[in-house]
């Protein structure tokens, strides 16, 4: 008598997303606010000039750079595993490419390089192997985001510093500010004093921009410090709950904000 035929087992629904998770990490990173420091500067950089294909270049650039710059952090940082290194030289070759083709055309955004490679080093430096990734290098890669809001500008021919510095300096309080508020819930949950510096920061938006800003710009900063008080408090109310405060919460939120901080800037540019 023969065996009885054994249907093959179906393969865990939740393993199958592991593997397939796994596979996708060298490609894509998982640092989700990443996407609105790139995303941001560039279009409030539009907003301070006008649209331009060449933005479309340097968008491009941009993202192939913090590809490839991730994927080199996540291979230094898990101790380097080879899964990394077809992404690393995609992305690299690619932003290599197109940063070639924006330099040809407008050499002088290598000026650039003063702000980016000092920045480079601190961020590179945070993707050691058990090293921490603390505020210097959440700072640091604001700093190289905020290039992009007057290279944006200078690239679509239309570069005015009275338009293209306070627009720098709308973006860069918001990032400063998402960088702070964010790490108050997630990093530095429970610490009251890092509550306190994000409340704080933002409070002074809301002064600086009521005094030398568009009145929309106070209201948009009065918002982001209601956000920035309102989170610790809500994940405390939330703590050992069915329902936590996440960082997807966190993430769904400064989407929010960021549509709120481009949108202003394209109605009502400083």
């Amino acid at each position: 008598m023969s065996e009885p035929e054994v249907a093959p087992a179906r393969p865990n629904r939740t393993h199958v997303a592991g593997r397939s998770a796994s596979r996708r990490a060298p490609w894509v990173p998982r640092q989700h606010g990443a996407w609105a420091m790139l995303l941001l500067p560039l279009l409030v950089g539009v907003a301070a000039s006008r649209p331009d294909p060449w933005q479309l270049v340097l968008a491009g650039a941009a993202l192939t750079g913090y590809l490839g710059s991730a994927a080199g952090q996540a291979w230094a940082r898990a101790r380097r595993p080879p899964a990394y290194l077809v992404p690393m030289a995609v992305y690299g070759g690619a932003f290599a490419a197109l940063g070639l083709g924006l330099t040809l055309a407008f050499p002088n955004l290598l000026l650039g390089l003063v702000v980016i490679v000092p920045a480079a080093v601190v961020v590179l430096g945070g993707a050691r192997p058990g090293t921490p990734r603390d505020l210097a290098n959440g700072f640091a890669q604001v700093a190289q985001a905020l290039v992009l809001v007057p290279a944006a500008a200078y690239v679509s021919g239309d570069f005015e510093l009275a338009r293209v510095v306070p627009a720098t300096a709308v973006a860069g309080g918001y990032l400063v500010g998402t960088v702070l508020a964010v790490r108050s819930v997630l990093r530095e949950r429970g610490n009251a004093g890092f509550a306190v510096l994000s409340i704080g920061f933002h409070v002074t938006l809301v002064a600086a921009a009521a005094l030398v800003l568009p009145a929309a710009y106070a209201v948009l900063a009065a918002g982001l410090a209601l956000r920035s008080a309102a989170l610790p408090v809500l994940q405390r109310r939330q703590a050992g709950r069915p329902r936590p405060l996440r960082p997807i919460h966190v993430g769904i939120v400064e989407i929010v904000a960021s549509v709120a901080v481009v949108a202003v800037t394209f109605l009502s540019p400083p």
